[in-house]
């Protein structure tokens, strides 16, 4: 997204996304940044501790913080308020569209900090929050290839320009699978999977040699199209190489390392007459098959030896 930078994420951008009530603009509310992907609920700062406070994160109150504030008398209220605002904090959040005390008003102003309000339940608004900002501040590298959603399998299609990547993708869309990215691909890891999508300007675009650039979503309608998705397979294309020997049971499965995670990885030679389209979608299928505890060729080498044991 546009509000993203190489240190974060722009709360002006956030509270635009959320739709977050402005109940006071900070002095850096255009620029301050989200960091950190966790968010804290201060009511041990209200107590009075802030060994271990991380002031990185959106603060957010709840019922809870809210109950324990009512039952202060407004200048302790302004007080505690006060010694939380002190503290480079991006924002202050208040959720369930609670009141916002006058006190933390003037505090807020006082101290030149962001105040928002949400409708949303507490528990929803940091969870929804922390997956937000899990997706955006995720470790993020660009590869070139075509990412394809193939039966739920997302496929990560390589090879030197021109080997057919966009070719094969373009006929796999038109048997109804869905296309993310074409020619780039940002990768994020989140957790230890992989998730793909296109840079936000070549979004749903996919170029064609001798045809031109097209736009799918245009052409083809919003089924054959995704945001994003898991990438669980590679696939590198290259040219057929008859001095080259190519694994014709697939027994071992080879892996590719992107940002530390292992990923499935299978070579497929190109030459006249491959429909890559239908091996790239039973490789995608035959995947799937493998994660979920079958190896197809195990299974035919596990009947071979058991023949061989019975004719001995």
């Amino acid at each position: 997204m546009e509000a993203m930078t190489e240190k974060g994420f722009r709360i002006s951008r956030f509270a635009e996304l959320f739709s977050l009530e402005i109940l006071n603009k900070g002095c850096d509310y255009d620029n301050a940044l989200l960091t950190v992907v966790d968010v804290n609920r201060p009511g041990l700062q209200f107590q009075g501790f802030f060994d271990y406070f991380d002031p990185q994160r959106l603060q957010v109150i709840g019922k809870a913080e809210f109950e324990f504030l009512r039952m202060m008398e407004p200048k302790e209220r302004k007080r505690r308020l006060d010694n939380l605002f002190l503290y480079d904090i991006p924002a202050l959040v208040i959720a369930r569209g609670l009141e916002c005390f006058p006190e933390c008003l003037e505090s807020a102003r006082e101290h030149d900090k962001t105040l928002l309000r949400t409708d949303e339940m507490t528990v929803k608004f940091t969870s929804r929050t922390i997956e937000f900002l899990g997706r955006e501040l995720a470790p993020c590298i660009t590869r070139h290839g075509v990412l394809i959603d193939v039966h739920g399998e997302g496929v990560m299609i390589m090879g030197d320009s021109g080997v057919g990547k966009s070719e094969a993708a373009i006929e796999l869309i038109m048997r109804g699978h869905r296309l993310v990215a074409d020619d780039a691909v940002e990768i994020r890891r989140i957790s230890n999977e992989l998730v793909g999508c296109a840079p936000e300007i070549i979004r749903h675009y996919i170029e064609l040699r001798g045809i031109g650039v097209i736009d799918v979503r245009q052409l083809f309608g919003m089924r054959a199209i995704k945001d994003d998705a898991q990438i669980t397979l590679v696939v590198t294309l290259e040219p057929w190489d008859d001095t080259k020997f190519y694994d014709r049971l697939g027994i071992d499965i080879q892996y590719m390392d992107i940002m530390d995670v292992k990923i499935p990885w299978v070579t497929i030679p190109v030459r006249p007459g491959r429909n890559l389209a239908s091996i790239v979608e039973v490789a995608a299928m035959n995947n799937r098959h493998r994660r979920y505890g079958y190896n197809a060729a195990e299974e035919l080498v596990r009947r071979v030896d058991e023949r061989a044991k019975g004719m001995g």
